[in-house]
């Protein structure tokens, strides 16, 4: 049976609950500080200036997005990292991907790094709707995630540093980008690595009619 949203968010929660000081005291690789800032130029260029960021940990990128002027909502679904995020000076709340909690065409922009691939397959076009739904018509959206090549599994990852282990759904090239054609329009993709496990960066567009 294909696993759900709502089997494996409680293990999530408790899961960056517990984590939540280490991965604050994480730096970022350089690739990540790159797509980061190809995003905010693009950003800039259309004249987006109210972000939201899902599954935004310890607020890092949201910090980073706010200091370059943007005005920034966070959400992510462990208490321990929203209070991490309002530490930082950061407008923050407990919210999980199928809760979004905004009305319809709030936001300019939406970004969520790294966070999607705890989603199952069966929700992710759920997901995409309801991310789509609270941007604005012509809104963009930067989805990056692990993946590519042809890996194409889901399950929960026994050997996880976190405790609970985590689940993680890893998607193809392709099955990613026929899931995001399902609420968007693609602007651009690309890979960063090589192998099964590379990066898979997408910036995604709402119809200019409103939302996917």
């Amino acid at each position: 049976m294909d696993a759900r949203y709502h089997e494996v968010v409680d293990s999530l929660r408790s899961s960056y609950d517990g984590r939540a000081a280490q991965r604050d005291a994480r730096g970022k690789a350089p690739w990540k500080l790159a797509e980061r800032a190809a995003f905010l130029e693009r950003l800039r260029a259309e004249d987006c200036r109210r972000l939201l960021e899902v599954g935004a940990g310890t607020g890092q990128d949201s910090v980073y997005f706010q200091e370059h002027g943007l005005e920034v909502v966070a959400v992510d679904l462990s208490p321990a990292m929203v209070a991490r995020c309002r530490e930082k000076g950061v407008e923050a709340h407990v919210m999980d991907f199928l809760g979004l909690d905004f009305p319809p065409g709030s936001f300019d922009a939406v970004y969520a790094l790294n966070c999607l691939l705890h989603v199952p397959n069966s929700d992710l076009p759920a997901v995409l709707d309801r991310i789509a739904s609270v941007l604005r018509p012509g809104g963009l959206f930067f989805l990056g995630v692990y993946g590519g090549g042809t890996l194409a599994e889901e399950g929960v990852f026994e050997d996880d540093e976190h405790d609970p282990p985590r689940f993680f759904s890893f998607r193809g090239d392709e099955q990613l980008q026929d899931f995001a054609r399902g609420s968007f329009e693609i602007v651009d993709f690309h890979v960063v690595g090589n192998g099964d496990n590379r990066f898979q960066s997408l910036t995604l567009r709402t119809g200019r009619g409103g939302p996917g």
